[in-house]
């Protein structure tokens, strides 16, 4: 059992066979912060949201989605993940929120910033020199009038990135879409995992299965896991409409693996092979899902 995991259980009164969650994963020592009320088990359980909730949750939700757009379009050689991080601080606050990650458990940062072999919870820093031909993974949150929305993407850093970057972030990015293709309300979180894990296992990929989605509202992490590979620890709990999950696949090229750094928030593959992330959060439908985090507007 890792540290992230002992802790949320303590936090949360909720297990998943040992899989953390977190910040896209993960949390350490529980600190006082400033991005709302700290998680804990719902004693309605998994939180169906009214109209009113789904309407700031989208306005959260854009805010995250607008500052991972402009990830996109700022990340290059030469920049600092440091320089990432206040730009994505400094855009969450001009648009009213406040960062969800900053303090969170006493994470430094406003952006989780994770290159290459790091999978999850990277640190910024001023001294992280992001570097052509990069896999940069940035995982970002914002509290707006009292709701969370919650999103990550993999950025190929500059032409050089290789072409097996690009593959794992191609189909990571795939994978998500595919587990959100499942998601309409009578459907099932397996029904979501079993869509994640075929597409990744058919192109030759590892499924992480340490770290896992999760619903998320006010809380920034809320009932249920949303697991990404079928398991008897995940209950096949139906989907509702008004549900909000934050669906997060994790991707390693090699072996699933993990580890954590002497940080206790960098989390790494075991065997330096590449690792990807894509996350959106989402609102269930009777018919589907509405994306949240849609990055396209």
């Amino acid at each position: 059992m890792n540290l992230f995991a002992d802790l949320l259980a303590s936090t949360t009164g909720t297990r998943s066979g040992g899989r953390a969650q977190g910040i896209g994963g993960g949390a350490t020592a529980p600190v006082v912060t400033e991005t709302g009320p700290r998680i804990q088990k719902s004693r309605r359980g998994v939180e169906v949201k009214s109209a009113r909730e789904l309407d700031t949750m989208r306005k959260a939700s854009r805010i995250v989605a607008t500052v991972l757009r402009e990830m996109f379009e700022i990340a290059a050689p030469g920049m600092t993940t440091g320089d990432l991080d206040a730009h994505a601080e400094k855009r969450i606050r001009e648009m009213g929120a406040v960062p969800s990650f900053k303090g969170y458990h006493g994470f430094p940062a406003s952006i989780c910033a994770s290159i290459n072999n790091e999978v999850v919870h990277g640190i910024p820093s001023s001294k992280r020199v992001i570097k052509a031909g990069d896999l940069l993974k940035v995982d970002t949150g914002a509290y707006f009038d009292g709701y969370h929305g919650d999103s990550c993407i993999t950025i190929c850093v500059g032409e050089e990135t290789p072409e097996e970057a690009q593959r794992l972030a191609r189909v990571a990015q795939e994978s998500l879409m595919k587990g959100l293709a499942k998601i309409k309300a009578g459907n099932t979180l397996l029904d979501i995992a079993g869509a994640v894990q075929d597409h990744v296992e058919a192109h030759g990929y590892a499924v992480v299965e340490d770290y896992t989605g999760h619903g998320v509202g006010r809380n920034l992490h809320e009932e249920p896991s949303v697991f990404n590979f079928r398991t008897r620890d995940l209950p096949n709990m139906k989907l509702r409409a008004g549900m909000t999950l934050a669906v997060e696949p994790i991707l390693n090229a090699g072996s699933k693996a993990c580890r954590t750094l002497k940080d206790r928030w960098t989390v790494v593959t075991v065997d330096g092979s590449l690792s990807a992330q894509w996350e959106h959060t989402i609102a269930v439908t009777s018919d589907g899902c509405e994306i949240l985090t849609d990055r396209d507007f």
